[in-house]
């Protein structure tokens, strides 16, 4: 079967758990940006929890189905339509051929994951199914999706069945302001002392620049940093650094102006300077993000940064347990 597109939406791309093992060749994670929506909207179709879906961002495509499908909606909050009807979110439902499928926008949070039992089966490229945009490969075509679009359906599994919903309580929690987790990066020593102080203690916003590569972050004090002769390879500006690999997650300050967290299809390495990491547990949550929502950031160390995953991973097994419980 396949799915056809008829509108876009503003940013709607093939996405599964990612390409991890080529971050030292250039090539980025790639895959959802919140993968615990991935996670949840795969299992309740009954596909493999890193199985290709739809990730939309703010406003979600219009699709037409030309087969059956049992498909899972999860993310951000947003009115579902399936024949102009409302459908359920955080649930399974049955499309029958022809059934159209489209998406208000979305009123908190900002970006869903449509999942379709059997999995969105593009060709596997690195071992994975994801859209890598600057790299044009993976995904449909190596780029976000277009009206006229028409994505391939795999098999699903014989655990694919409707009216399959997650608890509520094991839902992630929608907010317009949250707190990120950071670690102090290896360059964190280089900022000044008063902004060392101002980076936690202020509210930054997100701005209208965010995607999948960073978020830019706004209407914070800006940071100064030590004075220095610059290094041999580095520019003048304190914030510069000779190129050097960045982590997954790392925060940027360009001129110490706006602090950008990279995201999974950020580039691995540069001249910037990273004064900190949010931790992974905390990376869903930035994908939910919208332009203008707030957030502070909070200095952990590493003991917290590991427990926190280790609670991210007692959650999802939670939900996938709950889930493997319910009666088919």
């Amino acid at each position: 079967m396949a799915i056809e597109v008829i509108k876009p939406g503003l940013a709607t791309s093939v996405q599964d758990a990612g390409r991890p093992g080529y971050y030292h060749l250039g090539i980025p994670l790639s895959g959802a940006l919140d993968q615990q929506a991935l996670v949840l909207a795969n299992l309740l179709v009954g596909n493999d929890e890193g199985a290709a879906a739809m990730e939309t961002t703010l406003l979600g495509p219009e699709l037409r189905f030309d087969a059956p499908a049992i498909v899972a909606v999860t993310g951000a909050e947003a009115r579902v339509k399936l024949n102009a009807q409302e459908a359920p979110r955080n649930a399974s439902f049955a499309v029958q051929a022809g059934d159209v499928l489209a998406f208000d926008f979305m009123k908190l949070g900002a970006r869903m994951c449509i999942a379709v039992a059997g999995g969105i089966d593009v060709p596997v490229v690195l071992g994975s199914r994801s859209t890598y945009g600057l790299g044009a490969f993976g995904g449909f075509n190596g780029r976000k999706l277009l009206a006229g679009d028409r994505l391939p359906v795999g098999t699903p599994s014989p655990r694919a069945r409707a009216g399959r919903a997650a608890p509520a309580e094991l839902l992630p929690v929608l907010a317009k302001e949250v707190a990120l987790r950071v670690l102090p990066g290896i360059y964190f020593h280089r900022l000044q002392k008063e902004s060392v102080h101002s980076f936690f203690a202020d509210t930054w916003s997100v701005g209208s620049e965010a995607d999948r590569i960073g978020y830019r972050y706004k209407n914070g004090t800006p940071l100064k940093f030590l004075e220095r002769k610059p290094p041999f390879g580095a520019g003048a500006d304190p914030s510069n650094i000779v190129d050097a690999g960045y982590p997954y997650g790392s925060i940027q300050v360009p001129g110490g102006r706006e602090p950008i967290i990279l995201h999974r299809d950020a580039v691995s390495g540069g001249g910037y300077a990273m004064v900190g990491t949010v931790i992974s547990a905390d990376m869903d949550l930035i994908a939910q993000m919208q332009p203008n929502h707030k957030a502070r950031f909070v200095e952990v160390d590493m003991a917290q940064a590991l427990e926190a995953r280790a609670e991210r991973r007692q959650r999802i097994a939670r939900l996938r347990e709950a889930l493997a419980a319910l009666p088919d």
